[in-house]
């Protein structure tokens, strides 16, 4: 394939789609490197791909690090493309006398089929269809056991590549844990083949990959399946592959303290700001979260890192608004220190500090202060997930009703005026009364605001997420609730709502329909046979799933259907059945390092809780190991501190 830039092809055709500034490139801090920038032997060339659009993609840290990491290297170049929307695939597949026009990376506008490798990082299983596309507007053979050696190879990376199963045709590698190292190592393996002149071909570069234990090539394992339809084993077909691949861990964040340059986006996106992961990994032990579990053990990054990095992204970017990102940012064990040292060196200036969203059991009014300094003073977000006391047993979040009104009115009594509260419906165990004890949770805090603040103004927007089971958590073996259940209980919580007179109008009420959920279980916890499903639903034109504007229930039950013809399991085989512990997950050979019988046992804790039983796991942070199995079984241990002070204290101040 031709490596020249598609842009003098491109160029003419841009006044002819909407946001044509999302394909041009040339972001402040992006890199432009030669085709050959190796000094010595040969250039191991990256196309990273988020597969969204370009204002959700640019932010995204993970593929801004990767990117950096990569260039930093003078014998690698690392490009960026995004997923295209339909008038500019429109305009590519029609292209012009040379024939269609590939998908190209925005930095170079380089053909994707001509780098080495393309790695796409997945946040979501609802951008497959979106990796589909990129693939086959690239030239690339759809499925991975029809390239060949020119062709790049495809690795998976994100939190759904920990169960990289739905994707195993079209991808030809996954990458489980943290990729800084990872990319790396790859690139010296690829970059050694290609010195030795390649020799086995394409195979020989996936069973090098393969060996080092922390990259999954799924066509190196063979599944079999049991008359019930269940896997029955996943075993490796060659010899020195191993039975189970590894996460990998970065263990010191202080030593990579990226993106160092951040990219200034050219059009409009997700998040106008800059942001500083101060940690990684949660031993929170919430039931349902994916994230908290694959992510351990627990790493921060000291105060004088953050700082350094902070005060380097405003200098770097210019943007106003820095977010101290983690996926419990007031859980740093320095929290305070780090907020009231930040609030001091940018007060009287335009850079406000901002936290996602705040367990309403690590609230501080001082650290809500110190972040509201500088007189920007958003709504605060807190997260009970669960409607009613039993249901946070059952999921392992231990925040009483109490403890969120006791946190409500402190934040009301001291300026705050918005609060938005984010739960999920369809929860093991749950019914109907759990859901709608929503509206009453809703109610009191309107209640409690109004009596505090002595004022009427006071607003709640109660945002509602659907639950979906996910790999490598205790929930992985849940039923997930179906479609007609899950809208019914959200319609009962909406009329409640609605109907109550006094505090219906204070109360925002946010939520999706149950049909995306059952899609993106399907795709969390499928097999080798949901790619069929996922490969009819793009032929038909399946896109953006991730957007409500472009998702189609009936196009993917209508592919499912099709696909599984004779397969003897069906959509709900793969989504509202609840599993045993001795069947074979599709996701066994892939260790996160958390033990199974740790797993279910949690799993069997959470039904006792939902039975009455008292039973809390608590964050092994601050309490004896619990043996979830990640420290012994990766060679890792949480990393706190550094000056070894306690955890904000689990009431508000």
């Amino acid at each position: 394939m031709s490596t020249a830039s598609v842009f003098p092809r491109l160029e003419p055709k841009l006044p002819t789609v909407q946001k044509p500034i999302q394909y041009v490139g040339g972001e402040l801090n992006s890199v432009v490197k030669e085709w050959d920038c190796a000094p010595d032997g040969e250039t191991v060339r990256w196309a990273l791909m988020y597969p969204d659009a370009y204002e959700v993609g640019l932010p995204n840290q993970g593929v801004q690090i990767l990117y950096e990491v990569l260039n930093e290297r003078d014998w690698i170049i690392a490009e960026r493309t995004y997923a295209v929307w339909r008038d500019m695939e429109d305009v590519m597949r029609a292209g012009d006398a040379e024939g269609p026009i590939p998908q190209f990376t925005v930095d170079s506008h380089r053909p994707v089929g001509a780098f080495d490798l393309f790695g796409i990082s997945f946040s979501t299983e609802l951008g497959y269809t979106n990796m589909l596309n990129a693939l086959d507007l690239a030239g690339i053979p759809l499925h991975a056991a029809d390239r060949g050696e020119d062709h790049p190879v495809v690795i998976a990376g994100g939190h759904a590549a920990f169960n990289p199963e739905p994707i195993a045709d079209f991808i030809d590698a996954a990458v489980l844990g943290d990729g800084e190292e990872v990319v790396l190592a790859i690139s010296e393996v690829v970059r050694e083949w290609k010195d030795q002149g390649r020799p086995g071909g394409r195979e020989e570069l996936l069973r090098r990959l393969a060996v080092t234990g922390n990259i999954y090539v799924p066509r190196f394992y063979d599944v079999t399946y049991a008359a019930d339809g269940t896997i029955e084993a996943v075993t490796p077909n060659r010899p020195g592959i191993p039975f189970r691949v590894r996460k990998h861990t970065l263990m010191d964040l202080d030593q990579w303290p990226y993106p160092a340059n951040p990219l200034v986006p050219l059009a409009e996106t997700v998040h106008e700001r800059f942001s500083v992961e101060i940690f990684r990994g949660c031993t929170r032990g919430c039931r349902f979260c994916q994230a908290g579990m694959i992510t351990r053990p627990v790493r921060e990054r000291s105060i004088k890192t953050i700082g350094d990095m902070v005060e380097n992204g405003i200098r770097k970017t210019g943007f106003e608004e820095v977010g101290l990102l983690s996926l419990s940012s007031a859980d740093h064990t320095e929290i305070g220190d780090v907020a009231k040292g930040l609030a001091d060196r940018y007060e009287g200036s335009n850079v406000s500090l901002s936290l996602p969203s705040t367990r309403v059991d690590a609230f501080n009014i001082t650290l809500a202060n110190e972040f509201s300094r500088n007189g920007r003073r958003s709504g605060l977000t807190f997260a009970p997930e669960g409607g009613s006391e039993r249901m946070r047993k059952v999921i392992n979040k231990m925040v009483t009703e109490e403890d969120l009104i006791r946190t409500v009115a402190t934040a009301y009594s001291h300026g705050w005026r918005q609060v938005k509260l984010y739960f999920m419906v369809g929860l093991p165990t749950e019914t109907d009364e759990d859901v709608l004890q929503i509206a009453d949770l809703a109610k009191a805090v309107i209640a409690k605001g109004r009596e505090v603040s002595g004022r009427n103004d006071i607003r709640c927007t109660v945002s509602i997420g659907g639950f979906v089971p996910k790999p490598h958590t205790p929930f992985q073996w849940a039923a997930q609730l179906d479609v007609e259940t899950t809208d019914d209980r959200l319609k009962q919580l909406r009329d409640v709502v609605r109907d109550d007179k006094r505090y219906g109008r204070a109360i925002g009420f946010r939520y999706h329909d149950g049909k995306p959920g059952i899609v993106e279980g399907l795709l969390s916890r499928g097999d080798r046979r949901v790619g069929r499903i996922l490969e009819e639903v793009w032929r038909d034109g399946g896109r953006f799933d991730g957007w409500s504007e472009h998702f189609s229930y009936e196009r993917w039950m209508e592919g499912a259907e099709r696909a599984l013809a004779g397969t003897g399991v069906d959509v709900d085989w793969f989504t509202t059945r609840q599993r045993e512990y001795d069947e074979v997950l599709p996701w066994d050979h892939l260790d996160s390092g958390l033990d199974k019988d740790w797993l279910w046992g949690d799993w069997e804790d959470a039904l006792a809780a939902a039975d009455g039983a008292d039973i809390e796991i608590e964050d092994c942070r601050w309490t004896p190991c619990y043996d979830c199995g990640v420290c012994p079984e990766m060679g890792t241990e949480i990393q706190v501190g550094p000056t070894g002070q306690q955890l904000l204290p689990l009431s508000v101040v």
